[in-house]
């Protein structure tokens, strides 16, 4: 199955940063959770494993992990971390 998830640089860089702070985790595992009144929800987390039907989205020497269900509602999504006035967080458009 062919996925045009994408991840920024920006993005690759921040993950990088944190996965150095956590030498036994190697993934960055992005869930989308069922949301309330305001839409999905997505969780962030490092992971020391990946599934076999994890679809595996790698970039500047980080690997993005994301499960079979929470893909169906990612296709085209792109992967950025935005740094601004209001804070930074990793941002899923």
């Amino acid at each position: 199955m062919a996925t045009s998830i994408t991840l920024t640089d920006r993005a690759a860089d921040r993950i990088r940063q944190i996965i150095a702070a956590d030498p036994g985790k190697r993934h960055f595992r992005v869930t989308v959770l069922g949301g309330g009144c305001s839409g999905f929800q997505y969780d962030f987390a490092l992971d020391d494993s990946r599934n076999d039907d994890d679809l595996a989205v790698e970039k500047n020497g980080v690997t993005v992990v994301v499960d079979q269900t929470s893909l169906a509602y990612m296709e085209g999504a792109e992967i950025d971390y935005v740094d601004d006035l209001i804070g930074a967080s990793f941002k899923i458009s």
